[in-house]
């Protein structure tokens, strides 16, 4: 009989391995094959145990990106070598993995039961946090079937957490009688809006103009807000926070639009025409955004 909290703790053993000899993929499966024999024999597990491995293994590079852009007080090498795996696996399965066979909550819940198994004091909570907030960026898929640590969650009193505020802006340009919007893509793989937080001395509508300079090169003008949320994050050492973003409505020049190499998480940046929009992968919130900012500007708000 199958066990898989066993067979992700072999997983992780092997990745831990692999990671200490500086991520040597040739014969990684031999390693993995000797630690089921050794640990478990008689699992009859071991196809999983293989596919959540090359999860790690093909997509290491861009799992490393997105455990950045989600920690980003946290760079890779700095995060000790089991909570490091254990993200990775999580968020092998949770990225690429069939959500039919393992829900997301269900991987994301493993990972923090390693975590508190074979991390640190505060591993499962730092895991908790890295992967709550990748599964937010994807969607939440799933996220009406709660669980027992979600309903726990949501008894917490969030105005008594500590505030981190965020900004950013839908970017739009007039070129004669077209309209185009400015969008940058993500690691994820959604086009999403520019934004960044808000420092010190600064109001959300100051930090969107200097976030949108620095993030794509583009001198905006705020019109309008197209809305607001809100959000519980956790972090390594501060524990719990509440996340509040404001989007801006905001015009620019039609002028070419540059990611620049301190973009985070993010990989490129263009402009659309409101025809192009229409086919993009893009947040749910985000398309809510945007449908709101062409009515408004095309005069077809309702």
């Amino acid at each position: 009989m199958a066990n898989r909290h066993l067979s992700r703790s072999i997983v992780l053993q092997t990745l831990f391995e692999w990671d200490f000899k500086n991520y040597p993929n040739e014969g990684i499966v031999s390693m993995l094959e000797r630690n089921e024999g050794e640990f478990a024999p008689g699992n009859e597990d071991l196809a999983f145990m293989k596919k959540i491995l090359g999860y790690v293994i093909d997509k290491r590079e861009i799992i490393d990106q997105i455990i950045e852009k989600a920690a980003p007080e946290w760079p890779i090498e700095k995060i000790n070598a089991v909570d490091r795996n254990i993200l990775r696996m999580g968020l092998g399965e949770l990225l690429f993995g069939d959500h039919n066979e393992v829900p997301p909550k269900v991987a994301i819940n493993e990972s923090i039961e390693l975590a508190k198994t074979f991390g640190g004091d505060s591993s499962s909570r730092f895991v908790n946090g890295v992967l709550g907030a990748v599964y937010k960026e994807i969607g939440e898929p799933g996220k009406d079937q709660k669980s027992k640590h979600q309903k726990k969650n949501e008894e917490v009193d969030i105005t008594t957490l500590p505030l981190e505020q965020k900004a950013g802006a839908l970017i739009y340009a007039r070129n004669g009688d077209e309209l185009y919007f400015a969008l940058v893509h993500d690691i994820f793989g959604y086009w999403t809006l520019s934004k960044g937080g808000v420092e010190e001395g600064e109001t959300p509508e100051q930090a969107a103009v200097r976030e949108i300079k620095e993030e794509v090169n583009l001198d905006i003008k705020i019109v309008g807000i197209v809305g607001e949320s809100e959000y519980i994050a956790s972090h390594p050492q501060k524990g719990k926070i509440r996340k509040h973003v404001t989007f801006f409505l905001a015009e620019s020049p039609y002028v070419p639009v540059t990611l620049e190499n301190n973009s985070g998480g993010l990989d490129d940046a263009r402009w659309f025409t409101v025809a192009e929009v229409a086919g993009l992968k893009m947040y749910d919130d985000v398309t809510g955004y945007m449908a709101q900012a062409i009515g408004q500007l095309t005069g077809t708000a309702s």
